[in-house]
C-alpha cells in the first residue's frame, strides 16, 4: 500500500478515494461537495479565503470507472486528522456517509501521520510464530452454537485441538449469558485447549469474545488473560474501532486481537454508498490494531464478490509503512470442497474459519478437522 511523502513544504496529508455517480459534470460537482462536507460542512464563502486552502479538502482527480461511475481523489490537510479512529472516520466519511451516491473506496496517509498509529502488535507473522505454522493457511475453529454449557464448549474445544485446529475463537454470540457465564466458559475452554495442545505437542491460540461497553471490555479482557485465553475477539462494528485500538495499546494485556465483522455488513451492503470491503474489513481493523480480521468469503450467501474477497486479503497483508500485516480470516460455512479455490484466490497467508457443519460429520469432529487440515496442506502445496 502506498505511503505518501509530505508535500515539498513538509506538510502531512491524508488522501481519500471515493466513488460517485456520473455523468462527469455531476460527478465533479459531487466530488466538490465531498471536499466541503468532510471539512466545513458549509458553503465555501463562509470560510475566510486565507483558510480555504488549508481547511477545505482539495479535489485532486476525477476519473471514469465502468458502469457510469467516477473515482474522485480528495486530499485533506494532516492537521485535520486527529489522533483517534473516530476523528479519522469523521474526516473520511462522516457527513458524506449520509448520501446515497458516495462510496469510500480507500485511503492513504503520509509517513508522519501513519507513524502515530501502532497497528497490530503481533501481526500475521506473530500469529504464525505463536502456533508454529509457517507454510500453509491456518485453520480456525469456532465454539458454537449458542446454548451450550461451558463444559460442552470445553469438550468441543478439545476435539478441535486434537483434530489439528491452529486457532479457536468464541462465536460472536457468546458473551456472559446466564446459561454460559463468561467467568466459567473462558477458563474451562482455555484449560481444555491448553491441555489438548500439550497432548498434541503444538500450541493452539484461543480468542475469547469480550465485546461490550468499554469498561466491560477492559474488565473481560483482563479476566480472559488471567483465565488463560491467548487472544481476544472484538467486534468493532458493535464497540467502535477506538475500543479495539485501546485494547491493542494496553500494555497490561499484550494479547493478539481478532476483529469480527458483526454489524460491519451494514457499512458495505450498498454498491453505490457506504464503504468498500477493503476499508471495513482490512484498512480500519488493521490500523486500529487487529492482528487477524475475520470477514465473509465469496460464493456463499453473504455480500462479498470474489474480487472484493481477494482485495481485502491483499490490503490486510501488503506493506503499509510501519503497520504490520494482519492475517485475513475468511469464514461463512466453509467446507473441504471450497479449500482449493480459496487457497488459489487468497494464497496461503490466510485463515480458513471452519463451518459449523463440521460438527455434523458422522465420523466425529476430530476426524473431520483432520481431513480439513489435510486438504488445506495439499492445496497449499499445489499453489506453491
Amino acid at each position: 500500500m502506498k505511503v505518501e511523502e509530505p508535500d515539498p513544504l513538509g506538510t502531512e496529508f491524508l488522501t481519500a478515494i471515493y466513488e460517485v455517480n456520473g455523468p462527469e459534470k455531476e460527478a465533479r460537482a459531487r466530488a466538490e461537495r465531498i471536499c466541503l462536507d468532510q471539512t466545513i460542512e458549509a458553503d465555501a464563502d463562509l470560510l475566510a479565503p486565507s483558510l480555504h486552502a488549508t481547511i477545505v479538502g482539495r479535489l485532486e482527480q476525477v476519473r471514469p470507472l465502468d458502469g457510469g461511475r467516477f473515482e474522485a481523489t480528495v486530499r485533506y490537510a494532516g492537521d485535520l486528522v486527529g489522533k483517534e479512529c473516530g476523528d479519522l472516520l469523521n474526516l473520511l466519511f462522516g457527513t458524506s456517509s449520509l448520501r446515497s451516491d458516495v462510496r469510500l473506496l480507500s485511503f492513504t496517509m503520509t509517513k508522519g501521520l501513519l507513524s502515530s498509529w501502532q497497528g497490530p502488535r503481533f501481526g500475521m507473522n506473530g500469529l504464525r510464530q505463536a502456533v508454529g505454522v509457517s507454510n500453509r493457511p491456518l485453520v480456525c475453529a469456532v465454539l458454537k452454537p449458542l446454548g451450550r454449557s461451558p463444559d460442552e464448549l470445553a469438550a468441543l474445544a478439545t476435539q478441535f485441538v486434537l483434530g489439528g485446529a491452529d486457532l479457536i475463537k468464541d462465536d460472536q454470540g457468546l458473551l456472559d449469558q446466564s446459561f454460559c457465564p463468561f467467568s466459567e466458559r473462558v477458563p474451562r475452554c482455555a484449560e481444555a485447549i491448553a491441555k489438548a495442545s500439550e497432548q498434541r505437542g503444538r500450541p493452539c491460540l484461543y480468542f475469547a469474545h469480550i465485546s461490550g461497553a468499554l469498561d466491560s471490555m477492559r474488565q473481560r479482557a483482563l479476566q480472559a488473560k488471567r483465565f488463560g485465553a491467548t487472544g481476544l475477539l472484538v467486534a468493532p462494528g458493535l464497540t467502535g474501532f477506538d475500543a479495539l485500538r485501546a485494547l491493542a495499546l494496553d500494555k497490561s494485556l499484550i494479547l493478539p486481537i481478532a476483529s469480527h465483522p458483526s454489524f460491519l455488513g451494514t457499512y458495505i451492503s450498498g454498491r453505490d454508498e457506504g464503504v468498500a470491503p477493503t476499508v471495513a474489513y482490512a484498512l480500519l481493523p488493521r490500523l486500529a490494531g487487529a492482528d487477524m480480521t475475520v470477514y465473509p468469503g465469496f460464493g456463499g450467501d453473504y455480500v462479498m464478490s470474489k474480487e472484493d474477497c481477494a482485495s481485502v486479503a491483499v490490503h490486510c497483508r501488503q506493506a503499509w509503512g510501519p503497520i504490520l500485516p494482519a492475517m485475513p480470516a475468511v469464514g461463512g460455512r466453509i467446507d473441504v470442497h471450497r479449500i482449493a479455490e480459496l487457497t488459489t484466490t487468497l494464497s496461503q497467508d490466510a485463515v480458513f474459519v471452519l463451518g459449523s457443519r463440521i460438527q455434523q460429520d458422522q465420523r466425529g469432529v476430530v476426524a473431520a478437522v483432520e481431513e480439513f487440515q489435510f486438504v488445506v496442506a495439499q492445496s497449499s502445496n499445489s499453489v506453491k
